[in-house]
């Protein structure tokens, strides 16, 4: 059991690698940085398409890490 807790964490680990990396950047450059603020207090645009998919995976996939990284650190037999 706690085998398959390994492994199955080592490949949540991957998939969450993936999806940050493939997300887009939310601004660029020091304009982005002053006005991207604004833009997401406000909700002017909302993520649509496959930034909203990676988006909500993200967080799965986080959530998914946090849980098993918790029951394999709680399971792993102390000497």
């Amino acid at each position: 059991m706690l085998t398959a807790a390994k492994i199955l964490l080592i490949l949540v680990s991957i998939a969450l690698i993936v999806v940050v990396v493939l997300q887009s950047g939310r601004s660029a450059g020091l304009s982005g940085a002053i006005t991207g603020g604004a833009e997401q207090l406000f909700g002017k645009q909302k993520a649509r398409g496959i930034d909203a998919l990676l988006s909500k995976l993200t967080i799965i996939l986080a959530v998914l890490f946090f849980i098993l990284t918790i029951s394999v650190a709680y399971f792993i037999p102390m000497n």
